[in-house]
C-alpha cells in the first residue's frame, strides 16, 4: 500500500508532462488541435480588423456620396485608386456607364442591365472577400470535437493496454492514460468552441455588410436609371 501511494504521489500529471508522456498518435492529435486553435484566433484577429476597416470605409463613402458631390467628380477621384466595398461598386457602375455612352448606347433597358450586371459581379467579389476563411472556422468548429474524441479513444486504449501489461488496476497505472485522453478532448473543445462562436458572429457581420452594399447598389441603380432616361430620351426623340 505504501508503494502504491508513493507511485501515485510521484506521478506527474501536469499538462506539459501529460503531453510529453502521451503516445505518438495522441501527441499528433494534440499538436493538430493546438495548431487549429492558433489558426482560429489568427482568423478572429484578422476578421475583426478587416470588418472594422470595411465599416469605416462604408461610412466614409456614404458620407461623401450623399454630400452632393457630382458623380463625375467622385468617379475621377476613385477611378485611379484601389477601391473596395461601395467604392468598388460605384466605380464599376460608372465605368460601364461611360463606356456605353462613348459607344453610343441607344437602349435604356440594355444599358441598365449591363450596369446592374457590373455591380452584381463586383458585389459578389466583395462578398467573397468578406467571407474568406470563414469556411476554415466552420471546419474547425465541426471537426475539432471529433478529432479530440479520436485522441480520447486512443488514450483510453493505451490505458487498457497498460493495465493488461502490468496486470494491475492501480490508479497510478490507469490515471496517466485517462488524463491524456481527457486532455485531448479538452484541447478539441478549446479549438472548436471559439471557432463556432467566431463563425456565427462573422457570418452575421458579413451578411450585414453585404446587405448594406446591396442596398447601396439598388439605390445607385435607381439614380442611374433616372439619368439614363434623361440622357437617352432626347436622343431617341431626335431620331
Amino acid at each position: 500500500m505504501e508503494q502504491v501511494g508513493l507511485a501515485a504521489a510521484t506521478t506527474d500529471v501536469t499538462l506539459w508532462s501529460l503531453f510529453m508522456q502521451a503516445g505518438f498518435v495522441v501527441k499528433l492529435v494534440m499538436l493538430g488541435l493546438i495548431g487549429a486553435s492558433v489558426w482560429t484566433w489568427a482568423i478572429v484577429v484578422d476578421k475583426t480588423l478587416k470588418f472594422g476597416k470595411v465599416r469605416r470605409q462604408l461610412d466614409a463613402f456614404e458620407q461623401v456620396f450623399w454630400s452632393g458631390q457630382s458623380l463625375e467628380e467622385l468617379y475621377r477621384t476613385l477611378s485611379d485608386r484601389a477601391t473596395s466595398g461601395m467604392g468598388a461598386i460605384f466605380v464599376s457602375a460608372m465605368r460601364e456607364w461611360k463606356k456605353s455612352f462613348e459607344r453610343g448606347a441607344r437602349s435604356p433597358i440594355g444599358l441598365q442591365m449591363r450596369i446592374d450586371r457590373a455591380m452584381d459581379v463586383t458585389l459578389s467579389r466583395e462578398a467573397e472577400t468578406l467571407e474568406a476563411r470563414l469556411g476554415s472556422l466552420a471546419t474547425i468548429g465541426s471537426a475539432g470535437p471529433f478529432v479530440g474524441l479520436f485522441g480520447t479513444v486512443v488514450g483510453i486504449m493505451t490505458s487498457f493496454q497498460a493495465i493488461a501489461g502490468s496486470k494491475s488496476t492501480n490508479l497510478a497505472v490507469v490515471a496517466p492514460g485517462i488524463a491524456e485522453a481527457l486532455l485531448a478532448t479538452a484541447i478539441g473543445l478549446l479549438a472548436a468552441i471559439p471557432a463556432v462562436i467566431a463563425y456565427n458572429k462573422f457570418s452575421a457581420d458579413a451578411g450585414k455588410l453585404t446587405a448594406r452594399m446591396e442596398g447601396f447598389a439598388d439605390e445607385f441603380s435607381a439614380i442611374l436609371s433616372r439619368q439614363i432616361d434623361e440622357k437617352l430620351q432626347p436622343r431617341q426623340a431626335a431620331q
